[in-house]
């Protein structure tokens, strides 16, 4: 039982009652259903889907350090929140990506039924292809929709070798039509690596290049990037400054790393660095990182509002690649060195 002195002494500091304070087991609950929200939007649309778990993981941080019924209803609207703006966000970018997509389709189909009509011994073969390509518009699962499409561009190109024997021009304006297919296909491929916002590799494109290096046995480190107090930024002014200053970090850090080199963005405000080299090799890139990519940053908060002056760093952590550890071992001993290097900043702020 708490003795009246003590009650006192707790309302006196501003802390939690008894009946305020929120089941442990139940906080743990809620926070693994935060974490799994996360996991599986990462999965769904691995760009968007990490700015959701970065978002979420920072209320869990957060309700960790010990939840009242008031933090917790706080919680609960940041969460409602940021649920909806993932779903718009993933929706719209589902409807644009199938929509190019069926575009390309149909246009393709019609080229097809054209070239079928001008030679009538191809007649019948061009009309079930223009079938087939129409019943592929209908679908609305891109990756099944590309494979489609693949064997579909396939199949024409056989049927314009088997033409190139009657006629030379005909030919000519296949090859010209399936090289503009496959070049939008191509084009629509490498969009799907690339980050929404910052343009720059998402995490998709990030984990492909790991798990290509591991599987060719090649030496190379990564280095994982986390904003400081970008929080803040978003907070004070916006959104759209907070926008504004992830585009212009990403080219930055984009124009002070090697062609060969890969930058991405892992999400929120996440950033990481792919470099061909070993931990000695990649120590001069970082210190170049840390000259010319920190520093000062002009933001807008709105698209016509007048730019001001930030300055921005990053803690920042660095793993090499020994044989034998699979992917997830080497990106999490990279953000196990970010954070020991956050921490160690916030102590000497302190």
């Amino acid at each position: 039982m708490i003795s009246l002195k003590k009650y006192l002494d707790m309302d006196a500091l501003d802390l939690p009652k008894p009946q305020d304070r929120i089941d442990r087991e139940a906080m743990e609950c809620y926070c693994a259903v935060l974490s799994s929200i996360g996991k599986n939007a990462i999965r769904i649309v691995p760009g968007l889907g990490a700015d959701l778990e970065a978002n979420l993981r920072g209320i869990e941080c957060r309700l960790s350090e010990g939840a009242t019924a008031k933090v917790l209803k706080q919680a609960a609207t940041e969460v409602e929140s940021f649920l909806e703006e993932w779903g718009e966000r993933t929706s719209d970018h589902f409807k644009s990506k199938t929509d190019e997509v069926k575009q390309l389709l149909i246009a393709l189909a019609k080229a097809a039924e054209s070239v079928g009509t001008r030679d009538q011994g191809y007649s019948s073969q061009f009309k079930e292809l223009t079938g087939r390509l129409e019943r592929i518009a209908d679908l609305d699962d891109l990756t099944e929709i590309r494979s489609s499409l693949v064997e579909r561009v396939t199949e024409l190109k056989d049927n314009v070798k088997q033409m190139a024997r009657d006629s030379e021009e005909l030919v000519a304006q296949l090859k010209a039509e399936v090289s503009t297919y496959e070049t939008r296909l191509r084009s629509a491929e490498h969009f799907a690596f690339r980050d929404v916002l910052t343009l720059v590799a998402n995490r998709r494109s990030i984990e492909e290049r790991v798990r290509k290096n591991i599987e060719n046995e090649q030496t190379f480190c990564v280095v994982m990037l986390d904003l400081n107090h970008f929080k803040q930024v978003n907070d004070n002014y916006g959104h759209f400054a907070g926008d504004d200053l992830l585009k212009q970090f990403a080219t930055e850090l984009q124009l002070n790393t090697r062609s060969g080199d890969l930058v991405g963005r892992w999400g929120g405000d996440e950033f990481v660095v792919v470099l061909s080299s070993d931990l000695f090799g990649a120590q001069m890139h970082i210190d170049r990182i840390r000259q010319w990519v920190f520093g000062k940053y002009r933001i807008q908060s709105g698209p016509d509002s007048k730019p001001f002056e930030i300055r921005i760093d990053a803690s920042l952590g660095v793993a090499e690649w020994n044989p034998g550890e699979t992917m997830q071992q080497v990106i999490e001993n990279a953000d196990n060195a970010m954070y020991i290097e956050k921490n160690e900043s916030r102590k000497m702020r302190a």
